[in-house]
């Protein structure tokens, strides 16, 4: 009888070990408004430079990759965050303007996952690079 009690006790034991903790689900993000970019790519944008994003509450995205106005939509689900550009105009600017256009052009398709830091929206593909970091506008 004490050795059933000793099997069922460590099969018991056994279980309670394997329940998993809850997982808190986190807050969703929250994106609506209007953002500037201060960070592309590990690379500071260029000071007074247009770049900025405006997430609407219908999924648009719209904005200034810095030269040329951008425009496509996004969602986000819970910190998971997807971005889709539809397009850009293509007008011609100073080359360091345009490399920087590039950089954010760039960083919007990786994007996959979004946080807050320190007042920071921080925008990472899915290896956790941070390739954006926006400031609300």
């Amino acid at each position: 009888m004490s050795k059933q009690l000793i099997v069922l006790g460590a099969a018991l034991l056994g279980l309670a070990a394997c329940q998993s903790a809850p997982q808190t689900e986190q807050p969703q993000l929250n994106l609506i408004g209007t953002w500037h970019i201060e960070v592309a790519q590990a690379k500071p944008v260029i000071d007074y430079s247009p770049a900025k994003l405006t997430f609407a509450e219908d999924g648009q995205l719209s904005g200034n990759n810095s030269c040329n106005q951008l425009f496509g939509q996004y969602s986000v689900e819970g910190q998971q965050v997807s971005i889709m550009p539809a397009g850009n105009t293509m007008k011609a600017c100073v080359e360091a303007l345009m490399v920087q256009e590039q950089r954010v052009m760039g960083a919007l398709p990786l994007i996959s996952q979004g946080k807050m830091s320190q007042g920071k929206l921080l925008l990472q593909d899915e290896q956790g690079n941070t390739q954006l970091i926006l400031s609300r506008l």
